[in-house]
């Protein structure tokens, strides 16, 4: 299989059928990308120097340095696992140091404060308007531990151990290693949104909030899920800019809201990476190094905070 473009669409093909839709549809808008740059190209013509002038192109065409690095990782994916089947050589492997590095993009993760949230925790949309159930989904996602959309949608009433949420991260549920459930305290703002905004309980296996339901396909309930993180981030961009809020206001940002709190609250790394599901310390150790520097930021800040006081009462 000397062929690229065979390749993506096995590889997208097989993604579909484990239900990884998203990773899918990456994988599948990188072949459209590279099939428009080169189009029938064989892994013998893609060299380091191909893909310099394929970054260049993209970037010059409107693509961003994260889109970038998402269709490369496809394309090096593809690669490797010719290597693993046997289809390829490492002599022909483009990647690595003095070969090609993909570009990462400068992404410093913006959470919220505490003052942020406490100003969209008070904040009283239209009753039962679009908006208040969109606002009451974040707060649910950032005091559930950082919860995503995808998981959220995917919670049912036997989820619910008594005073406890129970649930697995989708995305861990592939892998072969055993893995601990996260559990949530259900405080009482948690109970009260799902009183809120929950399906009526039949048995265990309803769904709590009515955004997916029983026997639908893994496309559509992938659609439902996006359109659900469309929606949230819409209204929640909408509600941070009547309250002034600076921060980009999104699903993502529940959660790392939730996790950077913790951190400058004095938690520990081991207890935010199983609060957030991670597999290993070192994974949340970067997850959260894109706070450091407004760490950083914050302590200095008190460094001076002599500086708010009026003159006369520092001499």
């Amino acid at each position: 299989m000397s062929s690229l473009h065979h390749a993506f669409e096995a590889c997208s093909k097989a993604l579909r059928a484990e239900g990884r839709i998203g990773t899918a549809v990456s994988y599948e808008c990188a072949l459209s990308s590279l099939s428009k740059f080169m189009p029938g190209a064989k892994y013998a013509d893609i060299t380091p120097e191909v893909l310099r002038k394929y970054e260049r192109w993209m970037l010059d065409n409107g693509s961003s340095i994260t889109t970038v690095g998402i269709y490369l990782r496809a394309v090096r994916a593809i690669f490797n696992s010719a290597i693993v089947e046997g289809l390829l050589t490492q002599e022909l492997y483009p990647f690595g140091k003095k070969k090609y590095e993909i570009p990462t993009a400068n992404n410093v993760k913006k959470a919220l404060t505490l003052k942020d949230i406490a100003l969209i925790y008070y904040h009283k949309p239209e009753s039962g308007s679009a908006a208040e159930r969109m606002k009451d989904f974040w707060i649910f996602m950032y005091l559930c531990n950082g919860i995503n959309v995808k998981d959220m949608c995917l919670l049912k009433y036997e989820n619910i151990k008594g005073e406890v949420l129970e649930f697995e991260r989708a995305k861990t549920t592939r892998t072969k290693r055993k893995v601990e459930p996260i559990r949530v305290a259900l405080v009482d703002d948690l109970k009260q949104i799902i009183k809120k905004w929950g399906n009526p309980r039949l048995d265990g296996s309803t769904y709590i909030f009515p955004v997916l339901t029983q026997g639908i396909t893994i496309v559509r309930e992938w659609q439902l899920v996006k359109q659900l993180t469309a929606v949230i981030n819409d209204h929640m961009r909408a509600i941070t800019r009547t309250l002034g809020i600076e921060a980009d206001c999104t699903t993502y940002a529940a959660r790392h809201s939730f996790a950077t709190i913790l951190q400058r609250s004095g938690a520990s790394t081991e207890f935010i990476s199983e609060a957030l599901g991670h597999s290993n310390v070192k994974t949340t150790q970067n997850y959260l190094a894109g706070f450091e520097d407004e760490s950083k930021r914050e302590t200095v800040k008190a460094l001076t905070a002599f500086k708010t006081e009026e003159r006369k009462n520092v001499l």
